[in-house]
Formats: C-alpha cells, structure tokens, sequence
C-alpha cells in the first residue's frame, strides 16, 4: 500500500515532541510522577441542569431517610442473654379408675425440655398397678397368633410392650396374640380423652427472668426492670395494653397471642414459642432499652397433616404391695414453652458514619448514568450525535487498522477495514462519515485560484472533451488501454499492483478519473500552490527537491478530499491513479518510492 513518509503539521508536532529532550530520570521513576485525570464536557443546558439537581436532590433525600431510618450512623451489637422459668399453678381432676388427683407444680412441670424451655402438663393416659409378670400384647402393637409356632420367643420391636415368650395366649373372646414379659397390664389406650383432664392450666402463670448482655457495649439488663417493686410483681399480669412489660404469663393468655386455641391444643399438646425481642438505642440522648414480647405455635398443629401430632412423654410412680413392686403408668401430653431471644444495641459511631456516607456517594453516579443516557437518545434531542462526538473519543485497537476512503462520485468518505482477502476497492464499508473541509484546503484553494494561467492548465481544459487525456506540465496523464487495465480499476489510469491495498481506484463505477478535473493540477500538482503551503508551514523550509513537493502533493490531495471527516484512528488512502499521477509530475531521481498512508495518518491541517 502507498506509505511514503509525509511531513504534516500533525505528525511534524508529533515528530517534534517525540524527539523532545527528556529528563534524565529512569523510566519507571519518571511514570511515578505522572497524573491522569477525566475529561469533561460543560453542557450550558438550562433543561440539563436542572436534570441534574433534582436527581441529586432526589438521591440526597433517599440517602438522609435511610440514615435516620434504619440508624445508619450507629454501631451494633449482638445480644447475649440466659432464661430461667418458674411456673405456679394448682388443678384438680378425676381420672377413671384413680379418682380425685391434685396436680402441683411438681406434677404438672414435668422433666427438664432443654434450654430456656419450660413443660406443661395438661391431658393425661394412666394404667394404674402395672407388675412385672407375662400377659397378651395388645393386637396395635403385637401380631395376631394361632398357635404357638406364630411366636417367636425373645423377639420384639420398637412398638412392643415387651419381649415376647412363644407362647400364643388369648387376648379377648375373638382374637388370640403372642404373650410378652412385661409390665403388666399393658398400655391398650392409645387416644387422649377429651376434653383434656387438666384444661385449667391455661389459668397457670409462669415468671420469665431474662437476662441479657451487649459485650461491645459493656451493657447488661434485664426484663424485670429497675421501677418493677415486689408489690407490683405480686400483681400484675402481661397485658399489651396495660402491662406490656410484666414479666409474669398467664399460660392461657400466651397461647391466645399465638392465635390458638388452649382448650383444643391441650388435648394432644403442642409447642409455643415466647420471642423476647430487644431493640436498644444506648446513645445518651435518645436512651431506651425495652423488651418487646410476641408469641407464635412452633409445631404443626394440623392432626391429618402429621403421623405424630402433638407433644406427650411418659413417666411412672412406683409403690410396693404385698412385697411386690408396682407402678401407676402416666402418659402425659403437653404444651412445651420455648423463650427465644433476639437483640440489637446501638450507638452513635463517627466511624459507621462515615462508612455509611461513603458507600451512599456512589448512588450520585446514578445522576451521570441517566443525564448520559438521555443524551445519548433521541428522548432530550435529536442531534445526539453531536453529544457523544464531544463526550466520547473512539481509539481503535492498534492491530485493528481502520482506512478511509474517499470516490470521487461518492459524497460521503468511507471507513473500511483492512481485509487480507479483497482489493480495497471491494471492502464493504463499517461506517460512512460527512466530509468537513478544512482550513488548509481552503487556503490551497485560494493560492490555486491566485496563481496566474498557464499553459498546461489551457491545454488540460481544453482536453477534457476528449475524455480527460490532456497534459499537465508537459507530462502525459496515464492512462491505461482498456484491455490491460486492471479489474478493479474504474477510471482507466490506474497501474496495475499485486498489492490488495494499492488497489484502489478514484472512482466506484466507471467515468472519468479525478486527475482530469481541471483543479487536479492547480491544487495538487502546482508548484507554485505547494511551495506556498510548505513555506506557510515552514518559512524556512528547503524547496529544491522533489520529494518535498511530492510529499507535499500528497498531503494537499488528503486535505482536499477528507478534510476533517475521519476519526482519528483512521487512515485516509490516495487511490492508485492519483498517486502514480503525483509521481509522474515529481519523480524521484532513482525511481524508488517507500509508499503512502498505510503506517502513518495523513492529517494535513
């Protein structure tokens, strides 16, 4: 491709800067001592700015409501706490076949459930005088027999009552099954009662101490506040209304906070959860610390929607008669009580507010993300272009060459890529770009129009008649016979080249070539038009040779036709017919070109 070596304004004050005296200092130290910083555009835009300030006022609202809201400015700790229970309550019931029973708090407390939990007895199964002796398994829980080949002797399973002895024995009038060693009579009754024997309970009160502490803060409480005296502990009963903060339950009254039923969950038991919640604010000014108490059923209280509803345990009393011991035999169901606690202290922290502060600037960058969009489109104005050529600079990659090329019956300059496969004239363009005359162009054009006639130019007019084929300072235009013309050619003057970038002629179809427009040889070829733009350039430049008017040449023929329209990245090229036209006029002495346009771009100002 046509790259020969050409002096412009650009690449001169590149060539200067690049041989620019540098410091001294080594290369690494001398990048420490650099700074980048952003390009900015100013948009003197009334609409623009006030844009602008209402979404940032808009964002600055958003941004203070959340501070205070959620107390962005403070620190936080965890809550550490421990529970302890204490439950009161007497019942009486009449259990078949045992009579009048007393529960106390010993009966109905039951065992230990764990941690911060506590247990309720409120319904009960007994099988009263249970020894130790062999009688029939229950058909639920044994297997039906004929004979004693049926029974398996030491056998059991996890739902027997004891360890079977081979023998089959009979269990009613109908039904014979295995007998077991056990205690004896077995559980038969599988279903509670109802109602439940020990419904009262819900009247039963249960005392939560809770204490709790916030390590970061050093900050120890608990629910059983400072002003509560031992009168009003004696009296009070949780009420959300009236004593929201007593630390006393009444057991009926948590399961109606749960939204249950007590008499209904009493038959088979359940769980409840007690959420003792602590949301503290240990600032001075704003100090309060307060437990916040909720209830919710843990358990799934839908009988059809489980295989083991409810809660139940057992437990015995043994006594001995006769010398042999016995034991009344209690499965007890029950609602078990389970106190979580949740907790969060704050306080006023310089640190998390500037944390905060910091993390919410970047929300303003929403502001330029959307101004930028609505420029970018159609919806602020039409001439959107016009904003991102002055906002955005398109740099191409280096190993991605972008060439511009400009025919002489097109009114646009096409951008194409370099294509290792097709003649540059057959690359389909990327991007078509407006030509922007430039003031040098301008300047040419009126050096070529002040420059006296002369006789080449008369005999260059007078030729176009006869198809373009006049002389310009006695040197014959090139053209070539049609039939060895290359393909690609489609003027007829351009010299054949095995390259696929010199393959470019000055046209798209087929007419007349460019070097026959009469403002060819004034403008590109005239000397006295070249040497006044190298010494406009350089007063002191050297003129005796040709390669400065040929370059020279070269860089007029670049103004002419781009001007300003390709980006910067790009390279403009002269098609094959104008370039062989430029060296026919100003030869080099041994025939030896180097090229043009193809490793350097070709921005003449």
């Amino acid at each position: 491709m046509w790259s020969d070596h050409v002096t412009t304004p650009e690449n001169s004050s590149r060539v200067l800067r690049e041989r620019a005296p540098s410091s001294n200092m080594p290369c690494g130290l001398l990048n420490l001592c650099e700074y980048e910083t952003h390009k900015l555009v100013k948009i003197k835009s009334v609409k623009l700015g006030s844009m602008k300030w209402m979404t940032n006022g808009i964002i600055l609202m958003f941004i203070c409501i959340m501070l205070f809201w959620n107390q962005e400015y403070q620190a936080y700790d965890l809550v550490v706490s421990s529970v302890t229970t204490k439950v009161k309550g007497v019942a009486l019931t009449s259990m078949p076949g045992i009579g009048d029973v007393v529960w106390d708090v010993v009966d109905h407390s039951g065992p230990s459930q764990g941690k911060n939990s506590f247990f309720v007895v409120t319904n009960v199964l007994a099988t009263k005088q249970q020894k130790q002796s062999k009688c029939p398994e229950t058909p639920q829980d044994g297997r039906l027999c004929r004979s004693d080949k049926d029974c398996e002797m030491g056998y059991w399973d996890q739902r027997s009552h004891g360890v079977q002895t081979g023998v089959c024995v009979k269990f009613d009038v109908t039904r014979k099954t295995c007998e077991v060693a056990a205690w004896c009579p077995v559980e038969k009754r599988k279903h509670p009662p109802r109602p439940a024997l020990l419904a009262s309970a819900e009247n039963f009160t249960v005392l939560i101490k809770n204490n709790i502490r916030f390590p970061a803060f050093n900050y120890i409480r608990r629910n059983i506040l400072p002003e509560m005296t031992d009168t009003y502990l004696k009296s009070c009963i949780f009420n959300r209304r009236t004593h929201p903060h007593c630390p006393i339950f009444r057991l009926g009254d948590i399961v109606t906070q749960a939204k249950e039923n007590f008499t209904e969950m009493a038959v088979e038991g359940g769980v409840i959860g007690v959420q003792i919640n602590w949301e503290c604010d240990l600032n001075p000014l704003f100090h309060r610390c307060l437990p916040k108490y909720s209830f919710r059923r843990l358990d799934e209280k839908e009988s059809n929607r489980t295989l083991y509803p409810g809660l139940n345990f057992r437990f015995a009393r043994y006594y001995t008669e006769n010398s042999i011991e016995h034991r009344t035999l209690y499965k007890a169901f029950g609602i078990r009580f389970d106190v979580m606690v949740f907790g969060k202290a704050g306080r006023f922290s310089v640190i998390q507010l500037v944390i905060y502060i910091g993390s919410t600037l970047s929300y303003y960058a929403l502001t330029t993300v959307f101004l930028d969009w609505l420029i970018g489109s159609r919806c602020y104005s039409r001439e959107a272009k016009h904003y991102s050529e002055r906002k955005f600079e398109s740099i191409q990659d280096q190993q991605e060459c972008l060439l511009g090329v400009s025919f002489v019956d097109e009114d646009k300059v096409r951008l194409v890529k370099r294509s290792k496969k097709k003649s540059l004239q057959k690359v389909k363009p990327i991007s078509f770009h407006q030509r922007k005359d430039e003031s040098t162009s301008f300047k040419a054009m009126i050096s070529a129009l002040q420059t006296p006639a002369r006789p080449d130019m008369l005999a260059q007019n007078g030729s176009e008649a006869d198809g373009g084929k006049g002389q310009s300072s006695g040197t014959p235009l090139l053209e070539m016979p049609r039939g060895n013309c290359p393909s690609w050619c489609q003027c007829g003057c351009c010299p054949p080249s095995d390259l696929l970038e010199e393959q470019l002629c000055c046209r798209r179809g087929r007419g007349r070539c460019l070097t026959s427009s009469p403002l060819f040889p004034s403008l590109v070829l005239s000397r006295h038009t070249l040497e006044t733009m190298l010494l406009y350039r350089s007063p002191l430049a050297e003129l005796h040779e040709e390669a400065h008017l040929r370059h020279e040449a070269y860089a007029q023929y670049i103004s002419w036709r781009f001007g300003a329209a390709l980006p910067q990245e790009a390279k403009p090229v002269m098609p094959s017919c104008c370039v062989a036209r430029v060296r026919a006029e100003f030869p080099s002495p041994d025939g030896q070109y180097s090229g043009l346009g193809l490793r350097q771009a070709l921005r003449p100002s």
